[in-house]
């Protein structure tokens, strides 16, 4: 039994990229009995593969009959799904939601595709920046110049792993409650729509326009920015709140009276010309000494290599090493029952006998599967 709040929830995960491992990773991370099916020769699995922590491998190979009746098998005794192909993937391989819930009415079949399981681009390929360009997100990110893709965090992992996570388990509080299963269509263009709910309000009040680094939380405020430092490094301004934004100018000695137009916004590319000035005076070690840990809402901004050794990181363990490799610790934090990692990566087909042994497949059973190449 793993160790978290979803001890004893049973998923099982078909092998994709992004997304769907992540969305694995996170209820893997907090307790639940993630088994992954991989295909049969797809390498060896590596201790970088860090979304696939976590959970248990077998390998079938999907083309044998006797694989397919062991995914029903397995799905027989499973609380929830996740697969990530393509429409009409699963159906071919005679795993589709009608077959599996006819075997399991309980089940929660979760499907993670970029543009939804309907629509015109349904079954059209794509990445996170795809998905995001028709939410309005991606025109929103980026320079005065062009969009700028927010790395794949706001399409593939924010709009569509956490909400795949948040309906599955949703699902499963209704399936226990009434016995129905239900199939989740979470489309990442759809979560990433979801996430701009703040911004499409702030445009529907006036307080948003549609050019970038022109709005209050785009960089468009001086208030709300990256700044670079005499050394090169960069800090980060987040001063919107008045008594924030008159500790900023404590802080850096600014007595300008220009600086109290804070919310002029047609002053704002002056402002933030001049804020720039005076924080390049100094490296970003001597402006985290004056700022660090203050109501300023300041932050240096720290490369992947730093973020780890960072003190609030040190001090809350945000980051650990598994097998070698330094990566986040599972999150959010449980008082009562807090979660832990499982493992590292699993090798493909790592788990076979463990895993279909401890899903209640006999030791002849398993034994028949590797005699029919399925195993």
């Amino acid at each position: 039994m793993g160790q978290g709040p979803l001890s004893g929830l049973k998923i099982v995960e078909f092998a994709g990229i992004g997304p769907g491992p992540f969305c694995g990773m996170l209820l893997s991370d907090l307790g639940a009995d993630v088994v992954r099916i991989d295909r049969k020769g797809q390498g060896r699995g590596s201790p970088a593969d860090v979304t696939a922590r976590g959970r248990r491998s077998v390998a079938l190979d999907l083309k044998n009959p006797e694989s397919i009746e062991t995914c029903l098998k397995l799905l027989e005794q499973a609380d929830g799904l996740i697969e990530g192909f393509r429409p009409g993937v699963m159906e071919r391989l005679g795993l589709g939601p009608d077959v599996a819930l006819a075997r399991n009415p309980k089940l929660v079949y979760g499907r993670m595709t970029g543009w939804g399981q309907t629509g015109p681009y349904a079954k059209a390929a794509g990445h996170d920046m795809n998905y995001i360009a028709i939410t309005g997100a991606l025109h929103a990110i980026g320079t005065t110049d062009k969009p700028v893709p927010p790395l794949n965090l706001v399409g593939d992992f924010g709009g569509g792993a956490l909400y795949l996570a948040f309906g599955l388990l949703a699902g499963v509080i209704h399936a226990r409650a009434t016995g129905q299963g239900q199939v989740i269509d979470c489309a990442m263009s759809d979560g990433a729509a979801s996430l701009m709910a703040m911004f499409y309000g702030f445009k529907a009040a006036g307080m948003w326009g549609e050019g970038r680094r022109s709005n209050m939380l785009d960089g468009g405020a001086h208030f709300y920015d990256t700044y670079e430092c005499s050394d090169g490094k960069w800090i980060s301004i987040g001063s919107i709140e008045p008594q924030f934004y008159l500790l900023l100018l404590e802080k850096t000695g600014i007595t300008d009276p220009q600086f109290q137009h804070q919310m002029s916004r047609e002053e704002w590319p002056q402002l933030r010309e001049k804020l720039a000035a005076v924080l390049k005076t100094k490296t970003q070690a001597e402006w985290c000494a004056i700022m660090d840990a203050t109501d300023v809402c300041f932050a240096p901004v720290l490369t992947m290599e730093e973020a780890p050794s960072h003190p609030h990181n040190a001090a809350r363990q945000t980051f650990v090493e598994v097998a070698g490799v330094t990566q986040p610790a599972p999150a959010p934090r449980f008082s009562a029952t807090p979660g832990a990692i499982q493992g590292p990566p699993p090798k493909i087909g790592g788990h076979n006998d463990e895993a279909l042994a401890d899903w209640g497949f006999s030791a002849a059973a398993i034994d028949a599967l590797k005699a029919s190449g399925a195993l």
